[in-house]
Parts: C-alpha cells; sequence; structure tokens
C-alpha cells in the first residue's frame, strides 16, 4: 500500500509542476485538490487493478526508492531502459544497471531541489525523453518516452498547423482586399462600417498569427537549440525600439537602455525578437504620453536578466495573476491605445522564456510602474559583469 501511495502522489505531483508553468497558482491548488479525491478513489478501487492500468501505460515509467533502488517498473520502460526482462528487478540499483550519469545526476538534483528535471539521455541505439519527479518519502518518479517517436508527433502536428496556417491565411487576405476596395468606393455613414470592418478582420489575422506561432512554440522542445546561436541582448533591443518608434514617438516616450550592451547569449534571434517586441510595445501602451521605457541588462551568475519597466499605474492583483495566460487582457482604462491585440502577447512571450530553459515574471516597481523581468540562461562563456 505504501508503494502504491509514492506511485500516486508521484504521478499527481509530476502534473502540478508541469502545469504550474502556463497556468495560475489559484488553478492549480484546485487540481491539487481534485487529484487528491481521485488518488482516495483510485487506492478504493484496488491494488490489483492499478497494477494492471500503471502496467499498460503507454510511456516508459519506473519507481525509485531511497538509494536509487527499483521500486517498480513497467514493461515499456524495460523495453526503453534495455533493462534485463529475465530477471528480477525490483531491490536492485538503478545506477548499476544503467550507465547514465546525465540520468542520475538529474535523479540526484530532482531530490536535492525537489524540483521536476527534464532531460534527454542518449541509450544507443535509443534517444530517451525522460521526466523526473520527486516525490514525498525519498521516493521518485521517472517518465520515458521514446524521443524519436516524440518528435514524429511534434513532426505531424507542426505540419497540420501549416496547413491551417495556409488554409486560414487565404480568405483572410481575399477579405482585406474586399474591404480596401470597399473603403475606396464607399463614402459617408457606410464608411464607417467598412472601417469596422477592416479593423475586425485585422483583429481576425494577428489572432490567427498569434495562435499559429503560439502553437509552434508549445511544439519546441526545452533542450532543442538547433536554432540557436549568440545574441547581444542590448543591440536586439535597440533593433526593436527601432521598429517601435514611429508609435513611440507619436506619444513621445523614450527608451533607456542600461546595463551591459556586450553580453551575450545563446537563443533563437527571431523568437528572442518577438519576446522583446511584445514587452515593449506592451510597455509603450501603458505608458503616460511623454514618459520613459526603462531596460536594464544584466548579467547574475549564468542568467541573463533583462528587465523592462514602464511608468504607468501598474499592475492590479488581477493582471499580475493573470497576465500570461491566454487571451487574458488587462483593465481597458488602463491601457491608452484602441488597439486591443490577441491577448496571446504574455503567453507568446512566457513560451518563448520557456523553450530557451528561462521564465518571465510581472510585478510592480517599487517607484511606480509595471516590471516585466525576463530571465534567459547565458549557455556560453560570456566576460560580463555579475550582479
Amino acid at each position: 500500500m505504501e508503494l502504491l501511495l509514492g506511485l500516486i502522489l508521484g504521478a499527481g505531483l509530476g502534473l502540478s509542476l508541469r502545469r504550474r508553468q502556463t497556468r495560475r497558482l489559484e488553478r492549480n491548488r484546485e487540481q491539487l485538490a481534485a487529484g487528491h479525491a481521485g488518488a482516495q478513489q483510485l487506492l478504493a478501487a484496488g491494488p490489483e487493478l492499478i497494477e494492471q492500468w500503471l502496467d499498460g501505460a503507454p510511456l516508459g515509467w519506473l519507481l525509485l526508492a531511497e538509494g536509487d533502488l527499483i521500486a517498480a517498473q513497467n514493461p515499456a520502460a524495460e523495453r526503453l531502459l534495455q533493462l534485463p526482462t529475465h530477471q528480477l528487478l525490483r531491490g536492485q540499483s538503478l545506477q548499476r544497471l544503467i550507465d547514465a550519469p546525465q540520468l542520475h545526476g538529474a535523479i540526484s538534483l530532482a531530490r536535492a531541489q525537489q524540483r521536476s528535471q527534464r532531460l534527454v539521455v542518449q541509450l544507443a541505439p535509443a534517444e530517451l525523453e525522460v521526466l523526473v519527479l520527486p516525490a514525498a518519502g525519498h521516493w521518485t518518479w521517472l517518465w520515458l518516452q521514446d524521443r524519436r517517436s516524440l518528435e514524429a508527433q511534434l513532426d505531424q502536428q507542426e505540419r497540420w498547423v501549416s496547413d491551417v496556417a495556409h488554409e486560414l491565411k487565404t480568405p483572410i487576405t481575399a477579405l482585406m482586399l474586399v474591404g480596401e476596395r470597399l473603403a475606396r468606393e464607399i463614402g459617408g455613414q457606410q464608411a464607417v462600417l467598412v472601417q469596422r470592418y477592416q479593423r475586425e478582420l485585422g483583429r481576425l489575422e494577428e489572432l490567427v498569427r498569434d495562435l499559429l506561432e503560439l502553437s509552434r512554440l508549445e511544439n519546441v522542445l526545452p533542450d532543442d537549440s538547433s536554432r540557436h546561436a549568440p545574441v547581444l541582448l542590448a543591440e536586439l533591443v535597440e533593433t526593436v525600439w527601432g521598429n517601435l518608434r514611429p508609435l513611440a514617438d507619436q506619444h513621445g516616450i523614450q527608451l533607456r537602455l542600461q546595463g551591459d550592451r556586450e553580453l551575450a547569449l545563446l537563443g533563437d534571434q527571431a523568437r528572442l525578437h518577438r519576446a522583446l517586441l511584445n514587452l515593449l510595445d506592451n510597455a509603450i501602451r501603458y505608458s503616460p504620453d511623454g514618459s520613459t521605457v526603462e531596460v536594464r541588462v544584466l548579467r547574475r551568475h549564468r542568467w541573463c536578466v533583462l528587465t523592462v519597466r514602464d511608468h504607468g499605474c501598474g499592475l492590479s492583483a488581477a493582471d499580475q495573476e493573470h497576465l500570461f495566460e491566454r487571451f487574458y487582457r488587462g483593465d481597458p482604462s488602463r491601457e491608452r491605445s484602441q488597439h486591443s491585440g490577441s491577448g496571446l502577447g504574455m503567453s507568446i512571450v512566457q513560451q518563448i522564456a520557456l523553450t530557451h530553459g528561462g521564465r518571465v515574471q510581472a510585478s510592480n516597481h517599487p517607484g511606480g510602474g509595471a516590471l516585466m523581468e525576463l530571465v534567459l540562461p547565458i549557455g556560453l562563456s560570456n566576460g560580463g559583469g555579475g550582479d
């Protein structure tokens, strides 16, 4: 019974850790409460039935007790880890059975920090994606999946996304051309309706574009660095501000860039450009006329920290709780611009940060205004100053 309780606690904890990245804390608490009730129901169903369900899981799983001793596993895990199936594995040391220092290090780190670890392990001829989930009582739960199978699924979804993009963009483009023709030929009261028609089409186009981008980002594995190259973050900030300068100049808003201008990191420049564009555009839209948007680029040990501060009225409690949720829009009275956006901008920033192994968070600056903090791993040897 203790083993089964450890299994369910490990699974519940793993689910909560994965959901914490993209969902609000209140919803997580509700899910954990529901998970606890579900665990009690599962225990009441009987140990034999639970073992049948776990053994039949499509992914490999492995439960480790203290000292990395194998407590339980399913056939899929035996196959993926190439464990001997002709002998009893329970009670044996995983370190003695598998020569994978990276995996053993991740298990130790997960236990020490009580935080999940996700990594890719090469076990010839397979390449496995492993999720390490620490649980109470020194239990550790491992989820295993053949990465080739995962990549095939991601490729299939990426192709589907591309097909959808093509099917949606074509009629939207045609409708926008119709709107332009109507705007040239219709005047008077009808022109107001045409302008509204064009405005709503523009919102629809932006929404489709952002949904497609968010879908692509969610299919990027955290350790996929195939598109990474050295990026000077301060230089990228100036480039992005150049794109936004017409909007900023319209309201007399200036950029104040401070910090380490030579600090570089390994990242996807195109996606980092998008993240900074969303952050700076958001700061401009909530800044009063004639104010300043302050950006700082600093190094903290192996991390690059970029902060964006505006001088608006700051974030409400609801904003701070829901800002990175999909389709969330803050209080419209706080926003000067008539353009409401798709409601996905901050979700895209968060997903870009996660795909780079970093994070983004929002707060209020002690001196007033909202403060966005983007934290990214540097990923290369860099002599920039510390903080």
